[in-house]
C-alpha cells in the first residue's frame, strides 16, 4: 500500500488560513461567474473592470461583516439574528450604492437612471452577501459543534483513564498485610534468610506496581513473570499447599493486556481454594489465541461455587465458609475490561460445586504498544531500582527487632 509523502491536515486545523482560502475561492468564483455572464450578454471587455470593482467591494464588505458576526456568534438568538438582519441590510445598501455609482460613471448618459440601477443591483448584491452570511454562520456553528464534541471526547477519555487508574490501584490490601505479618513472624523466629528473601520479592513486586502506568498494558510474558513473583511470596506462606501450573501457547507471550489483570484472580484462588482446603489446591493459568482474541483462563481445584448459586452471584460476595469478600477482585477485573475494551471483551465464570473455579477472559489480540505502554517501558529502567531499594530498606527497618543481649 502506497503512503502519502505528507500527513493530511484537516482543512479547518488553522481557521484563519481556512477563512482566507474560502474568501478567495468564493469571491473569485463569483467574479468569474459575473464576468462570464457579462460576456454572454455582449458586454464589452471594459465592463470586466466594473465586475472586478464590484468583487473587490463585496470582498471588503464581507471582511467588515465577519468582524461584526464574530462578536454576535455567542449572543442570545434574538440579538444575533436581529442585529445580523440590520447589519446585512445596511451592507447590501452600501454595496448596491457603490455598484450603481460605478456603473453610472461608466455610462453617464445611458438608461436606466441611478435609482433604477440601485434597485437592479440591490437584489444581486443581497443574494451574494446573504449567501456569504449564511455560509459564515453555518461554518462557524459547525466548527463550534465540532470543538464541543472534541472537548466532550477529551473529558470522556480523561474520565475513563481516571476510572481505570482507580480500578488498577484498588488491589486487595490483605496480600500486603499477610506478607508483612509473615515477614514479622520470620524475624521473630530469627529466620533471617527466608525473611530477607520474602522482603526482596515483596520489594520487586511493589516496585512493579509503583512504576507501571495504571492505564498501561504489558505483555503476557511480563504479566506472568510478575505473577510468578507474587506466587513465590505466597508460596513461602503456604509451601506445598500452593501448587501452580502455567500453560502459555506459542506466539502469545508478546500479546498485550492491562497490567496486573491476573493478580486479583490468583489472589482470589489462593483465598478460596488454597486457604480453604487442608490439602491446598492447584492454580492453573492458561493463555492462548482464539482467532483474533486472546483467551486467558485462571482456574483452581478448590471447592468451587456453593450449591444453589450462579456464577454471577459470587462477584462481590463470599463463596466459601468463613470468608468475607471485599467485593473488589472479580468486580474490579470485570469493570476494568469494560472500561478498556467496551463490548469487545468477554468475562465468564465457570464452576460447579467441588469441581473448582475458573475465570475466562477474552480480549482483542494486540501486540502493538500504545503511548502508556511506551511510557512504562521508559520508566521501568530509570527509577525502578531506587524505588525498590527504598521500599526494601523501609520494610526491613520496620521489621527489625531490638536485641535481647
Amino acid at each position: 500500500m502506497s503512503v502519502l509523502p505528507v500527513a493530511p491536515v484537516p482543512f479547518f486545523a488553522d481557521k484563519n488560513r481556512a477563512f482566507w482560502r474560502l474568501q478567495a475561492l468564493g469571491w473569485g468564483g463569483a467574479m468569474v461567474l459575473r464576468a462570464m455572464s457579462s460576456l454572454a450578454n455582449a458586454q464589452p471587455f471594459s465592463f470586466l473592470l466594473l465586475v472586478f470593482l464590484a468583487t473587490v467591494t463585496g470582498f471588503s464588505l464581507s471582511l467588515v461583516l465577519s468582524v461584526i458576526y464574530r462578536n454576535l456568534m455567542n449572543r442570545r438568538a434574538i440579538v444575533t439574528w436581529g442585529v445580523t438582519a440590520i447589519v446585512l441590510a445596511a451592507a447590501v445598501g452600501v454595496y448596491a450604492f457603490i455598484d450603481s455609482w460605478v456603473i453610472s460613471l461608466y455610462r453617464p448618459s445611458a438608461e436606466p437612471n441611478f435609482a433604477q440601477l440601485f434597485l437592479g443591483v440591490f437584489y444581486l448584491d443581497l443574494t451574494l452577501l446573504g449567501a456569504w452570511s449564511a455560509l459564515y454562520y453555518a461554518i462557524n456553528f459547525y466548527l463550534q459543534v465540532e470543538e464541543a464534541n472534541d472537548r466532550l471526547l477529551a473529558l470522556e477519555n480523561q474520565a475513563t483513564s481516571a476510572q481505570l487508574a482507580m480500578l488498577r490501584y484498588q488491589l486487595n490490601p490483605h496480600f500486603l498485610f499477610n506478607t508483612l505479618n509473615s515477614i514479622s513472624t520470620l524475624v521473630l523466629l530469627k529466620q533471617t534468610e527466608p525473611a530477607n528473601a520474602m522482603l526482596s520479592r515483596l520489594s520487586s513486586f511493589l516496585r512493579y506496581t509503583l512504576v507501571n502506568q495504571p492505564t498501561g498494558r504489558v505483555t503476557v510474558s511480563q504479566e506472568i513473570d510478575t505473577l510468578k513473583l507474587y506466587l513465590d511470596i505466597e508460596r513461602m506462606r503456604f509451601e506445598e499447599r500452593l501448587r501452580t501450573r502455567f500453560d502459555i501457547a506459542p506466539g502469545v507471550a508478546s500479546a498485550l493486556l492491562p497490567s496486573l489483570l491476573l493478580q486479583p484472580l490468583v489472589e482470589n484462588a489462593i483465598k478460596y481454594a488454597v486457604s480453604a482446603q487442608e490439602s491446598g489446591a492447584e492454580i492453573t493459568v492458561k493463555a492462548e489465541r482464539i482467532a483474533d482474541m486472546l483467551r486467558i483462563t485462571v482456574s483452581d481445584t478448590g471447592p468451587g461455587i456453593p450449591r444453589g448459586k450462579r456464577p454471577d452471584d459470587v462477584i462481590g460476595v463470599a463463596h466459601g465458609e468463613g470468608m468475607h469478600s471485599t467485593g473488589v477482585g472479580l468486580a474490579n477485573i470485570r469493570e476494568r475490561l469494560a472500561q478498556a475494551y467496551g463490548e469487545a471483551q468477554r468475562f465468564d465464570i465457570v464452576s460447579r460445586p467441588q469441581d473448582g473455579f475458573s475465570v475466562i477472559i477474552e480480549i482483542p489480540f494486540d501486540t502493538e504498544p500504545d503511548e502508556d505502554d511506551e511510557a512504562y517501558e521508559g520508566k521501568k529502567g530509570a527509577g525502578a531500582p531506587a524505588i525498590g531499594r527504598r521500599i526494601a530498606e523501609t520494610l526491613s527497618s520496620a521489621t527489625r527487632l531490638p536485641s535481647n543481649t
